[in-house]
């Protein structure tokens, strides 16, 4: 058995990989690392995938058979369970999801009892649980779990989120994708509640539909709407809304790094920025990295994902950071990535600057990025090439100071991501298309 979590928790194809089976032994791990006490109660929440109900019911049964309380909260988005887990002050917390990938995927994560993702220790200690099957006295009677409704979850969040903006946005037209994902029980109400003017889209579901041709996957359906519309947002969320991705009211796309970029100067501008440091991840664009120095933010990479930025600010005593995918940290109102409380802080800034956010966003010049994500049937043989680190070697040489490489494996999917950065796309597509080439060989 290889490493069960990837960089965001188990994934996999739901009923083929990701099975009820191990969704119960992920429930009883839960209830056993998370539930601290016979008695405990942890939160499950879930996005809107055919095959959330198949595992929600196995997860809940493994959770319940070893003494825990499982607050189903439904369909709500993987922030709302990683605040509602400390609000209703449960042991832990986990999620239903598979984020951006195709319906047919799901995954589960689990969130501390602080809202926090579990460590790699934490997650390496669970599948040792998992593979060793050992024999435990499971409790009968009265020491069996309940399975509980948390009938107000998406309220307590949305309340939660609205409560993050000081003032108003009345007179802001905002354009909205929810995706067919968690997000439409959450994100329309929460900027309707601030004044804001909202229109939104995909906000139904079947199941099957979730992230399909919609939501910050596919960005040309909100720029379009927002071009048509005249908004003066246009925002785009992904199946679980732990991130989000922005059009301006020109409908160009506004990425994390410029979310990042935006938000960061606010808080320098408003000291609330302690330490004067942003922590992102090594796919963020050189641009970024510019004009915050230039502002005198230091900025702090880490490897790609979320948890990994997040454990570096609580290390280094940061509040703000991010990644460029749009997963943006508040860590002063979340504790992971919230794509609803970070498109309210966006909107808390045009709103207080009197500025379009063209003009904001405008302050950040890209460098050309080009990503190329390349299927491969043996991802685990990766680091163990030499073939593919010397055409890396060579590609950043030829570079020198004039742009970056980035070759690694997708935590989620059987992907290699080859990311070159230019002073020219033809360049960097150029050289990302040759270091493609050379993975295809390699792992097949």
């Amino acid at each position: 058995m290889g490493r069960l979590f990837g960089t965001d928790g188990v994934r996999g194809i739901a009923n083929s990989e990701l099975t009820p089976e191990m969704a119960f032994k992920l429930g009883e791990a839960a209830g056993h690392f998370l539930g601290q006490k016979s008695r405990g109660r942890i939160v499950v929440g879930m996005d809107t995938r055919l095959s959330g109900d198949m595992l929600e019911a196995s997860l809940v049964a493994g959770v319940c058979s070893t003494g825990v309380t499982a607050l189903r909260a439904g369909v709500v988005p993987t922030p709302a369970v990683a605040f509602l887990t400390k609000d209703v002050r449960a042991d832990g917390g986990v999620v239903i999801s598979a984020s951006h990938n195709p319906a047919e995927y799901n995954g589960i994560k689990f969130f501390d009892r602080d809202g926090f993702k579990l460590p790699d220790e934490i997650e390496a200690e669970i599948e040792e649980f998992l593979v060793a099957e050992r024999d435990w006295e499971r409790p009968v009677g009265a020491g069996v779990g309940r399975a509980e409704c948390l009938a107000d979850g998406a309220d307590r969040y949305i309340a939660h989120a609205v409560s993050t903006v000081p003032g108003r946005l009345d007179g802001l037209r905002i354009a909205m994708d929810c995706g067919h994902g968690a997000a439409a029980v959450t994100s329309p109400a929460a900027f309707a509640a601030l004044g804001a003017e909202v229109t939104a889209i995909n906000c139904d579901w079947d199941g099957t539909d979730i992230n399909r041709g919609c939501g910050s996957t596919h960005m040309d359906v909100i720029a379009s709407m927002v071009r048509d519309g005249q908004y003066d947002l246009g925002i785009s969320h992904d199946g679980d809304a732990d991130r989000v991705l922005a059009v301006d009211e020109h409908g160009s796309v506004i990425d994390g790094d410029a979310i990042m970029t935006i938000c960061a100067i606010d808080l320098l501008e408003r000291r609330a920025l302690p330490g004067k440091t942003v922590v992102t991840t090594v796919m963020s664009n050189l641009g970024f990295e510019k004009v915050l120095h230039e502002r005198g933010i230091s900025v702090v990479k880490t490897r790609v994902g979320d948890r990994y930025v997040l454990d570096q600010m609580r290390t280094s005593g940061a509040v703000f950071g991010g990644e460029q995918s749009g997963h943006v940290i508040f860590l002063e109102h979340a504790s992971t990535g919230d794509g609803l409380i970070t498109a309210l802080q966006l909107a808390a800034v045009i709103r207080r600057s009197g500025k379009r956010l063209s003009e904001l966003a405008g302050v950040m010049t890209h460098y050309p990025q080009v990503l190329l994500n390349v299927p491969v049937n043996h991802r685990e043989l990766f680091s163990a090439s030499s073939v593919i680190a010397q055409a890396v070697r060579e590609a950043e040489a030829e570079l020198a100071e004039d742009g970056r490489v980035l070759v690694r494996t997708s935590g989620t999917e059987p992907l290699v991501r080859v990311m070159v950065e230019a002073a020219e796309e033809a360049r960097a597509r150029e050289i990302a298309e040759r270091i493609a080439g050379v993975v295809r060989g390699e792992l097949g």
